[in-house]
């Protein structure tokens, strides 16, 4: 019987076109969430970055991902919508909160655990300290920061169907509306294609991920390493000649 009720949703072409098809709760939706993950990139990426590039303040991201386990959604959107009122402001709140520490994770553990010696050789041919985590740590850290944005990817598509509960679109919608509606062959269409774009999602971050490890394969970390074994050599022509000058 929900097999045919789901079947029915998919095959009505009403549910294909205007305000409240398919096409527009997905593109609702995914818009919410490249907007909450751009802002919990902008303060989360830097963050953990610095953190792992320092080894300083270490503590903050073990105490932000745990914290971050314990936030009840809805609470927090109940909370959000009571101190700012409906509209999109509560809702990406809440679901950049969400994002964060995924993110702040991955960056502090992707930059902290690149190799040392790659390191210390860009610090002796005099790189500085900013260009070190731009040009060194980052990339070779890349593969895992993606994972970071990986799971909080998949994390905010999961969610941002409470994004519906305060009278906003996204595929949250079909889920409130059928319920509303007992209109359970909705309900059930809202949650497969719920299902299907974290699936896409995932799909294009597993690509993505094979494409950064071959690059990293390939480029990461030979530039450094060639200037540091150059300096190296350099310095020892400048010892050799200078013990020779000595012996003379």
């Amino acid at each position: 019987m929900i097999f045919q009720q789901i079947l029915a949703f998919f095959s009505d072409p009403a549910n294909w076109s205007g305000a409240d098809g398919i096409p527009m709760r997905v593109g609702e939706h995914l818009l919410y969430t490249l907007v909450v993950i751009a802002i919990a990139a902008a303060i989360a990426l830097p963050a953990g970055a610095i953190i792992g590039h320092t080894r300083k303040g270490s503590w903050i991201v073990i105490n932000i991902a745990n914290a971050s386990r314990a936030l009840p959604t809805l609470g927090l959107l109940t909370l959000m919508v009571l101190l700012l009122g409906l509209g999109f402001a509560p809702a990406a709140i809440v679901l950049v909160i969400l994002a964060i520490p995924s993110i702040l994770t991955a960056a502090y553990a992707g930059v902290k655990g690149v190799d040392p010696g790659v390191v210390d050789a860009a610090r002796g041919i005099g790189m500085p300290e900013w260009r070190i985590l731009l040009g060194v740590e980052l990339p070779i850290a890349a593969k895992v920061i993606l994972g970071g944005f990986r799971s909080a990817v998949l994390q905010v598509i999961a969610t941002a169907t409470v994004a519906a509960y305060i009278a906003l679109g996204g595929l949250g919608r079909f889920l409130l509306d059928g319920l509303a509606l007992r209109d359970y062959g909705q309900m059930a269409a809202g949650a497969i294609l719920v299902a299907l774009l974290a699936l896409v999602a995932d799909g294009l971050f597993a690509i993505a991920g094979r494409f950064v490890g071959r690059h990293q394969r390939r480029a990461m970390p030979r530039r450094p390493m060639r200037q540091a074994a150059a300096a190296d050599e350099t310095t020892t022509r400048v010892i050799r000649v200078g013990g020779a000058e000595g012996d003379a």
